[in-house]
């Protein structure tokens, strides 16, 4: 019990490392990439029993639950779908072996231990997370704007409209004119989903 407790103060207990690109296609991750798709591994780190593998898409994360046991729960998160805040880097302490990154992807809570070695390439991956939590954010408020304007000229339209006017043409008009300025707004503002530029920018390999 002592060694578990001493363990865990030290940061023992399943520590991740940091994958280097030449070993990417012997991780479990590799398997599940849209590699069709143009998917590529930007930055993976593994511990004992999980893996959390980043790509230009999506966070896959092969869940072990404990050492001991040899199932594995995939999960994937594509970037298109949940949005990244809220991102923490815990340095080490005097007697810690290990730091730790933490953010929030949808409405989940993430924090991944690392070992301290592994400090300065886990400060590229810190960047390129921070990076990504601004663009999506930014993304965010002009998909509001952009929301908020349709409903402010729709409304001003329909206040205005010509009594000589057939409001059954103008409602169609004004309905199909939302509809595509939304979707052109969602593409513009919500929809990215490849981050090949952010990973390519921090990340060195």
């Amino acid at each position: 019990m002592f060694g578990k407790i001493a363990s865990d103060a030290l940061g023992l207990s399943d520590r991740c490392k940091v994958i280097k690109p030449a070993d990417y296609d012997s991780c479990a991750s590799d398997d599940y990439l849209l590699h069709e798709d143009g998917e590529k591994i930007y930055f993976l780190l593994k511990s004992r029993s999980d893996e959390y593998c980043f790509t230009n898409y999506a966070l896959i994360h092969l869940d072990g639950k404990n050492a001991v046991s040899k199932k594995r729960m995939l999960r994937r998160y594509n970037f298109s779908a949940y949005d990244i805040s809220q991102v923490f880097l815990e340095t080490a302490g005097t007697l810690d072996l290990d730091v730790e990154i933490k953010f929030r992807l949808g409405g989940m809570d993430f924090s991944i231990d690392i070992a301290k070695e592994n400090l300065p390439e886990l400060k590229q991956l810190y960047k390129v997370l921070v990076s990504m939590a601004d663009l999506m954010a930014k993304n965010k408020d002009l998909m509001d704007f952009a929301e908020r304007a349709v409903q402010i000229a729709s409304a001003s339209v329909g206040a205005n409209h010509s009594q000589n006017a057939n409001l059954a043409d103008q409602f169609e008009r004004i309905t199909a004119y939302s509809f595509l300025w939304l979707k052109e707004s969602k593409s513009d503002y919500t929809s990215k989903k490849d981050y090949t530029d952010i990973f390519q920018k921090f990340i060195q390999s």
